[in-house]
């Protein structure tokens, strides 16, 4: 029998691949599991599995078992469960909720598994059970955007830390550990780089683009003059940039977000979008399997192993290659 080099199933087809399993590890493989948060919600979701895959097939000692939780909690934890029950050699959780998935990742542990976390960390509590985080730090990607939103906000080049205005924020979805964190960077650092500078309102956007519009029409009905719009990530600010376009509006707002999107990249190129932070989900998934098998070889990995992710405006958008998610 061959085993494929990588495979993607959901959670009720991981018993067929008992078999395999063992005998990848009579082979001396190592066999890594993956459970995502929800591929089909956003490019850079899609984008990170195609990578992984891809990193994971060009690794001749490497065999993956690909699962997606499709946002649902619930869904993740059986995911995270039957990874157990397959004894793979490590596992790398996505989390659709940092706090929940705390008493499977402890079972993983428990199980003699180690868990890799990816992108958006565990809840604190979770902390202790898990080899590695690999991913962007968010807060700092949050305090980087604060600082892009000064700059925004300052008039005619004089000094960010002077700037004022009313802006609003739409952040990513309620629970989600990146969403906490990056709103925490944006706010705590904008109160300090810039306190003339204030959010009058906050509402979840869930990374979603077509609610980000609808979140900002709103936000348009009810204020009669908004600075600036900070977005979790580029999905959502290009949703409320589009909404501020139909209202005629769009050129009195500056509009700062994190994670550049293609669609980002080029709302910059047309000079209708102020800034962002480059993050790249290839880098962001090649990250996460290297980290996964160094754990799993026994090599020494930081707890929090973060990636770079630095600030692209329309300055320096040339310096980036264009994202292809």
């Amino acid at each position: 029998m061959t085993a494929l080099k990588s495979v993607l199933v959901g959670a009720s087809a991981l018993a067929t691949l008992s078999f395999a399993g063992a005998a990848l590890a009579a082979d001396g493989k190592i066999t890594i599991g993956i459970t995502q948060n929800n591929v089909g919600v956003d490019s850079y979701q899609t984008t990170y599995e195609k990578a992984f895959i891809k990193a994971a097939d060009e690794n001749p000692n490497v065999d993956v078992v690909v699962l997606d939780a499709g946002g649902d909690v619930a869904r993740q934890i059986a995911q995270i469960q039957d990874l157990i029950q397959q004894k793979v050699d490590a596992i790398i959780i996505w989390p659709t909720n940092g706090k929940a998935v705390v008493p499977a990742v402890r079972k993983a542990k428990q199980a003699g598994i180690p868990v890799v976390i990816t992108n958006s960390n565990i809840a604190e509590e979770g902390m202790d059970f898990i080899a590695a985080f690999s991913g962007p730090n968010n807060i700092t990607q949050g305090s980087s955007a604060a600082e892009l939103m000064c700059e925004a906000l300052a008039k005619d080049g004089a000094d960010p830390t002077k700037a004022e205005g009313q802006i609003v924020q739409i952040s990513g979805q309620p629970g989600y550990t990146t969403a906490i964190e990056r709103q925490k960077g944006f706010e705590d650092r904008l109160a300090d780089a810039c306190p003339g500078v204030k959010i009058m309102e906050t509402q979840p956007g869930d990374w979603n683009r077509e609610k980000a519009q609808r979140v900002m029409e709103n936000f348009l009905v009810k204020y009669d003059k908004i600075d600036g719009v900070y977005s979790g990530d580029d999905n959502m600010g290009v949703g409320a940039l589009n909404a501020a376009k139909a209202a005629g509006r769009a050129k009195d707002i500056a509009f700062i977000g994190a994670t550049n999107f293609s669609v980002g990249y080029e709302a910059m190129e047309r000079g209708e979008y102020y800034g962002s932070i480059y993050q790249s989900p290839v880098d962001d998934a090649e990250a996460a399997l290297k980290t996964a098998v160094a754990v799993v070889k026994g090599e020494e990995v930081p707890k929090l192993n973060y990636f770079e992710t630095p600030k692209i405006t329309q300055a320096n958008m040339k310096d980036f290659d264009k994202p292809v998610f």
